[in-house]
């Protein structure tokens, strides 16, 4: 009876560590022949290079990295184990987008990725040549067929393979998370295990890469379909499957189906990894942020502590004449709560000598929103400062719905390096914050409660100068992430000046997103890789 023991390498890459990588291929191998005799190790999409590359493989030296590589891999790995691995292969000086197969100490067999993604925050035909055909290997009497990522959403590299005589798919990804993204893999891959008839595993891997996050949650399905075995999410690690080719009901064993995570969780942590990841892989000593006592720099700051712990977190509340007392002991609170390091630094006498230094450019006009910015830029500047002399990452605490329309200073609030909640709306905050406090202690009632408001004036509440946010928000998920027109929109039920209102501030506020430090992207369209808009343009507003 044909049989394979499959290892899913669900695997946290860096990009660009060719050496680093390829000896996380290699010790994983190693560990892998000890445990059984002849294993199969599946590894992501360019596992070599780390996904995504981006225009590194425009660099003249990546073919030469890539040689060393393999080169290191087929000298370092000359037992039976059979590696598959991802990896970039420029031929004939075409790149291809690869998955070889390792043994014995040679590549044994190579698939050329056939459908390359050029969409949302895919870019790849800007790099790889298309490949073509099938490829289809016998592994210990059982035919395996490759593919990789995108070849998985399309029929046709699927049905290929089948009619190439594959009993077994083996589909390499980096596929990024968005909310719902699992499910949305779990029945496309299904629809491809009934289509071709045979059943597919699927090995996807974890970490973060700058504003992208991937989610794991590697699986394998049957050929009727059924989820048979799948790996938790958000989670590194090393799972192993059992196939036994003639029991085509139940062909996998071995593992159990870790269940979906609840959508709130597995936001909670594609927001958690994001930011240790960004802040490890950059090798910062730490983060430091603004926390004014509003909800949003307070969730904020319950990201950065789940991800780094409260010994690598600094929050400093940057008081002013407007900032209100409880703003003050709700900030001190939290601060006591999740035991980081809270200092209190005034940015009135700092205000006041800008004020000083300014008065003559503003002789003769009226306080206007000038003056709200520069305590804001003020905020900006001592962050930065703190930043510089520590060593740690400046988080800025902006949400979707306040980078979408506008509502935010430049070289102020958004003076940072990483924006957690950049494509987070705000009503999604809210939620958040309650999923959070589920978990233990952490951000005050109060906060959750209160009205927003950046008080950089009297009494200023965010409604006096924004639709109510369940609205802007509805508005601006209808025309951010669905290309909805202004017309359309307003035909699903939404108030025509409140629309004209919103899509006008998208539109001229794509200067300052342009300008924002990136941050963690959890929806299907978030700013930044996902919707590359002109800035100078002749477009007319919320076409």
């Amino acid at each position: 009876m044909a049989s394979l023991n499959i290892l899913m390498a669900q695997i946290n890459t860096l990009v660009g560590d060719f050496e680093g990588n390829t000896q996380r291929v290699v010790d994983i191998v190693k560990r892998a022949e000890a445990e059984h005799s002849s294993p199969v190790i599946v590894f992501p999409e360019l596992t070599l290079s780390g996904y995504p590359p981006e225009d590194l493989l425009l660099r003249p030296s990546i073919e030469l990295r890539v040689k060393q590589s393999l080169q290191t891999l087929c000298a370092q790995l000359k037992g039976d184990a059979w590696a598959v691995i991802g990896y970039p292969r420029t031929e004939a000086g075409a790149l291809y987008n690869v998955a070889g197969v390792v043994h014995r100490g040679e590549i044994v067999a190579e698939y050329r990725k056939q459908r390359l993604p050029n969409y949302q925050v895919f870019d790849e035909k800007r790099y790889f040549s298309t490949g073509s055909g099938p490829c289809v290997i016998d592994i210990q009497g059982v035919k395996v067929g490759l593919s990789i990522c995108e070849d998985i959403w399309e029929a046709g590299p699927t049905a290929d393979t089948a009619a190439a005589g594959a009993e077994l798919l083996l589909n390499l990804n980096s596929s990024p998370y968005h909310r719902g993204k699992r499910n949305e893999r779990w029945e496309r891959v299904a629809e491809r295990a009934r289509g071709a008839g045979f059943p597919i595993v699927y090995v996807n891997q974890v970490g973060g890469q700058d504003e992208l996050v991937f989610d794991g949650g590697s699986f394998a399905v049957t050929a009727a379909g059924e989820v048979a075995a799948a790996a938790p999410n958000f989670e590194e690690g090393e799972y192993w499957l059992h196939y036994q080719a003639q029991d085509k009901a139940a062909p996998f064993a071995g593992l159990k189906v870790f269940p979906p995570l609840d959508e709130m969780e597995a936001t909670w942590r594609a927001l958690v990894l994001g930011v240790r990841d960004y802040v490890n892989k950059n090798h910062f000593n730490g983060v430091v942020l603004g926390l004014s006592g509003g909800i949003d720099s307070a969730l904020t700051l319950a990201v950065a502590v789940d991800a780094l712990g409260p010994e690598r977190v600094e929050a400093v509340m940057m008081p002013f004449r407007y900032t209100s007392q409880m703003s003050v002991e709700d900030a001190a609170e939290q601060s006591d709560i999740l035991g980081v390091s809270h200092k209190v630094i005034s940015i009135e006498p700092i205000y006041e000598a800008f004020m000083q230094s300014l008065a003559e450019e503003f002789a003769g006009t009226t306080p206007d929103t000038t003056e709200e910015n520069l305590q804001a830029r003020c905020r900006g500047v001592l962050l930065m400062s703190i930043s510089n002399k520590k060593g740690s990452l400046v988080l800025t605490t902006g949400n979707k719905s306040e980078m979408a329309v506008g509502y935010s200073t430049l070289y102020g609030d958004m003076a940072g390096g990483f924006d957690v909640l950049k494509d987070v709306p705000k009503t999604l905050v809210f939620d958040l914050c309650r999923y959070r406090n589920t978990l233990g202690p952490c951000i005050p009632q109060r906060v959750i409660d209160r009205p927003p408001s950046a008080e950089l004036a009297p009494d200023q509440k965010d409604e006096d100068s924004l639709p109510p946010y369940d609205v802007l928000d509805q508005i601006l998920e209808m025309y951010v992430e669905q290309d909805m027109s202004a017309e359309a929109i307003i035909a699903a039920g939404m108030d025509r000046d409140q629309v004209q209102r919103v899509l006008r501030l998208v539109d001229i506020n794509e200067y300052k997103r342009r300008q924002a430090p990136i941050g963690v992207r959890i929806t299907k369209r978030g700013f930044g890789r996902d919707r590359r808009y002109p800035i100078t343009s002749g477009w007319r507003i919320g076409d």
